[in-house]
């Protein structure tokens, strides 16, 4: 058997297969293995769309359900998601036949960021968004890069890009790489430049506690090389407590006077969102955008500092920054029915609920914001937020909690429960009911829900397609 550790990949490889191909990263991956040529097969359990759609426009065949016929015809290379276990049949079988097999960073480093310069967005937060606007601007200033992204760039339709320019983004995740390799996704990558957005506690599966997460964060920042920049957000304590000791260049972003790149004055004037940026206590630019929200705003000021240490004109980034769409499940709007608008987000994280909730409130000043959260996440469905989700509603004038889907994946004294966080939401003045599934909070809002209002439906999962099926029903 061979594990291709340091991007050993043989160049010979004509035919690659992916186990657990259906995630969005690995079905990128499928995607641009495909268009360059290689022959690609995949597997996965629960083949559904969009995915499935995807892979199968792409001539790309999909097993559903993992077998060990899928690589008994050894492929010349077997690409092993993070999802897949070792006792998985595909992987004892793999190691039994000896087949050449590594993780997904270590197939993106040699076949897309082989040769370019990365440009890699980590941190807790605001990851895809940052990425996204990054990879427009570059686009917009002719640079044709490439990027591999935890999202859906309305712009591109799309999540991956080939790109034959020198740059590639790349979204760093923390996340562990694979059963052979516990270490994060993001130490693969050797960033030309990285930004840092934030560092807090997350994936209750695989980190013990935040100092945990701290510490990998940290083996992360030291292995930047000395030729290497790192922008770091200034209004997070645990990213300031990284700073120290480190080889390469930093440049901090955020509020602070002492700060280079600050953000300035903002204007909320729907749909745009007007904010001034400085640099050196100097006015670099005012900009517009379709993004809601501060948080956003930094995530936007992040992409700019880069692109400007890029050369990037300026007048390429403001263009770039007003014709920027989005990305899909980040404050999309799904529909408006009977002057409901119905807005899918991806918000999971106690942190992420709070400023999504926040964010969207000055959009929408002539009706109520209706915050619909499904807890999914390895992390919420524990009870390690339980006393924090409370706080996270505040901005919300009505609240509708699910129950948690997949709760017997977790432990029985850690599970998180829904019927308290209502019970708090209560005690806390707000106006918030529990359901027991997705078809009760339908019912319940098209009795509700009232024109002017703003149904902000926040999952890291798909909901039983509560958005379609909600407007149906409105």
């Amino acid at each position: 058997m061979t594990n291709l550790n340091n991007n050993q990949i043989p160049g010979n490889v004509k035919s690659i297969h992916l186990i657990a191909v259906c995630g969005t990263a690995m079905g990128a991956l499928a995607g641009v293995l495909k268009d360059m040529g290689y022959t690609v097969t995949g597997s996965d359990q629960g083949v559904y769309p969009p995915m499935s759609t995807f892979l199968t426009q792409k001539g790309i065949q999909v097993s559903n359900g993992f077998d060990t016929e899928n690589v008994s015809h050894g492929p010349d290379l077997i690409i092993v998601g993070n999802a897949v276990r070792r006792d998985n049949p595909e992987a004892q079988k793999m190691l039994q036949m000896q087949l050449n097999y590594c993780s997904m960073p270590q197939a993106i480093n040699h076949f897309m960021a082989n040769g370019k310069k990365p440009l890699l967005v980590t941190g807790t937060h605001g990851k895809t968004t940052t990425a996204s606007i990054l990879a427009w601007i570059l686009h917009e200033a002719g640079l044709d890069p490439g990027f591999m992204i935890g999202g859906i760039l309305k712009n591109f339709n799309s999540n991956y890009r080939i790109g034959k320019g020198k740059f590639i983004v790349i979204e760093g995740d923390e996340y562990d790489t694979a059963f052979f390799d516990k270490g994060p996704k993001f130490l693969h990558y050797n960033p030309f430049m990285a930004i840092l957005t934030s560092v807090e506690f997350d994936h209750a599966d695989i980190f013990q506690d935040l100092e945990h997460v701290r510490q990998t964060f940290n083996t992360f920042l030291s292995g930047i090389s000395a030729t290497s920049t790192l922008l770091a957000f200034d209004g997070d304590e645990n990213v300031l407590d990284l700073l120290n000791d480190l080889q390469c260049r930093v440049v901090k972003y955020g509020r602070n006077t002492q700060t280079p790149w600050r953000l300035g004055d903002i204007s909320v004037q729907p749909p745009w969102n007007f904010f001034e940026v400085l640099k050196a206590d100097k006015i670099f630019k005012r900009f517009q955008t379709r993004l809601i929200g501060e948080h956003n705003l930094f995530n936007a000021l992040a992409a700019i500092a880069v692109a400007e240490n890029l050369d990037i004109p300026i007048d390429v980034i403001t263009g770039a920054l007003k014709t920027f769409q989005g990305i899909k499940r980040r404050q999309e709007i799904r529909g408006r029915k009977r002057g409901i608008t119905v807005m899918d987000d991806f918000a999971h994280h106690p942190t992420a609920v709070r400023e999504t909730i926040g964010a969207v409130k000055p959009f929408y000043p002539d009706g109520r914001i209706i915050a619909v959260f499904e807890p999914r996440t390895n992390s919420s469905m524990r009870d390690i937020f339980q006393n924090i989700y409370p706080l996270s509603f505040d901005s919300a004038d009505l609240i509708c909690i699910r129950k948690p889907p997949l709760l017997q994946k977790i432990p029985a004294g850690r599970r998180f429960s829904s019927e308290k966080l209502v019970t708090d939401l209560i005690d806390r003045g707000k106006d918030a009911h529990y359901f027991e599934d997705t078809p009760a909070i339908i019912d319940f809002l098209a009795q509700e829900a009232e024109s002017g209002d703003l149904i902000l439906v926040m999952s890291n999962g798909g909901f039983d397609n509560i958005h379609e099926r909600l407007l149906e029903k409105l």
